[in-house]
């Protein structure tokens, strides 16, 4: 959170910002906790947001004491929040505290709302070099000890340990350097490595910051974290995990969410949105896992696909009757034919085969991907109907018509007709760790719930249902080419 005083007290009066929907304007975001249903991040200057679908956010959580960079965990039935009060060149200096407090709940508006007094962990004294700001919490979940990174550019980043039970410091305990070179830290575990995520650049400058996140990694929570080119942390290394992109730069302050089993994403602010009058804003995107490393991955966008299986490789398509194009074979070993120019031969269209379709509900199936109209998807993300935890639900229709992909009340898959936007014609994609993609209808038909369990499943290499999602199986997963 490295900043001079003018442009710090100027971040504060714009408040926080957005890369969801909604108002989600937010500054230095804490890691997305969820509370009763809903979700809650804090940020720099006190408050929050709150969304009831993790898509759409707008402000209305609270935080008592001010400061920066405020960070929240649950642990058991509470809620930690830690922070720092001072520091990040705040007036000219690096004189910071850092502060935990409890509550039972996230919820403002419960009659159980009501914060612990602030407790101070540790602190600066703005000669040394070190800055006690940007906290980031981890609860080790091999040995349940609990652990805070922190710090600035201005100097180290530390590691203290905290008591899970008390959110004091553990007596005794002596701060430890595990990095330089970076701000904004957190600290994840996962299969064996423990991983320190660091703010790289420059912040708080709008379109002209150069905000970045890196990682290191390392079998110790103290450390060493080493890159993946061997560098250490303690000596400026790190490898990317995300930049600039999608027209919004400056991404930093990277928290982590595991939604289900092979499902996570990562939270954070772009310094500034183009598309936002350059505003900082909350931003949601899969966590993708590659040899053991974090990268940001991609919300499929609005585009034409062909949606191909991970089981086979086939692709999904209406079962109709395959329409053959007419053409003039070319042989290798007809010399007079090969000596002709080249003539490229069209795609096969839509008003060439839409006729020989049935009207109404047509079944899907999967089959050798060929280019075809009626293996080619238009996915739209809808905006405006809601969403979940990083991203929006989609439409997906045949390209060039309104037949739209449903779910239906047996658990199977049709194409209607006619797009009405009813809650079975609306599609959850979110990215795995691996890459892959889980395609979910918003709700099966006749079920009062929000579907969470059935995914589009190949059941076989032809026959595409709907089945119990399983991230140790290749027939959950799905691939987006855009060919």
């Amino acid at each position: 959170m490295k900043r001079h005083f003018l442009v710090f007290a100027l971040s504060l009066t714009l408040g926080t910002a957005m890369a969801q929907v909604g108002e989600p304007y937010i500054h230095d975001p804490s890691t997305i906790a969820e509370c009763d249903g809903k979700y809650y991040t804090f940020g720099t200057g006190g408050g929050g947001l709150i969304s009831e679908d993790g898509w759409t956010w707008h402000g209305g959580a609270e935080r008592p004491g001010g400061g920066a960079a405020p960070d929240v965990l649950k642990i058991g039935d509470r809620y930690l929040v830690i922070y720092g009060a001072t520091g990040g060149g705040l007036g000219g200096g690096h004189n910071g505290r850092i502060l935990t407090m409890w509550n039972k709940t996230l919820d403002p508006k419960s009659p159980d709302f009501k914060y612990t007094a602030p407790v101070e962990v540790c602190y600066s004294d703005g000669l040394e070099d070190q800055d006690a700001i940007d906290p980031g919490l981890l609860l080790d979940p091999t040995t349940g000890r609990l652990w805070v990174s922190y710090g600035t550019y201005f100097g180290t980043i530390r590691l203290i340990e905290l008591d899970p039970a008390t959110g004091e410091r553990v007596k005794g305990n002596k701060e430890q350097d595990i990095a330089i070179d970076c701000e904004a830290t957190d600290l994840i575990y996962r299969d064996g490595w423990y991983y320190l995520l660091g703010t790289h650049g420059t912040c708080c400058d709008g379109v002209n910051s150069t905000y970045n996140i890196v990682a290191g990694r390392a079998k110790s929570v103290t450390g060493p974290y080493i890159d993946n080119v061997g560098r250490d942390m303690s000596h400026g290394g790190g490898k990317m995990v995300i930049a600039a992109g999608d027209r919004a730069c400056g991404p930093g302050h990277f928290g982590r969410t595991v939604i289900d089993e092979g499902v996570e994403v990562m939270s954070f602010h772009y310094e500034a949105d183009f598309e936002r009058s350059g505003r900082s804003v909350l931003a949601v995107r899969p966590l993708v896992w590659r040899k053991d490393w974090p990268e940001a991955g991609e919300r499929v966008k609005a585009g034409t696909y062909e949606i191909e299986s991970e089981r086979r490789g086939y692709a999904l398509e209406l079962a109709v009757d395959f329409v053959r194009m007419q053409q003039e074979r070319q042989s290798w070993f007809n010399r007079e034919q090969m000596q002709q120019p080249v003539k490229p031969i069209p795609s096969q269209t839509l008003d060439e085969v839409k006729g020989t379709w049935p009207d109404g509900n047509i079944d899907v199936r999967c089959g050798d991907y060929m280019f075809r109209p009626h293996q080619r998807w238009t996915v739209t993300p809808l905006p405006d109907k809601g969403g979940y935890l990083g991203g929006a639900y989609y439409k997906i229709t045949i390209e060039g018509t309104d037949r739209a992909l449903a779910a239906t009340a047996n658990k199977e898959l049709t194409t209607v007709p006619v797009f009405n936007g009813a809650d079975e014609q609306l599609w959850r994609i979110e990215q795995l760790t691996d890459g892959t993609y889980r395609i979910m209808p918003k709700r099966i038909p006749g079920e009062e719930t929000l579907n969470t369990t059935y995914v589009i499943y190949s059941a076989a290499d032809s026959t595409p249902t709907l089945g119990v999602y399983d991230f140790q199986s290749d027939n959950s997963k799905w691939n987006f080419r855009n060919h």
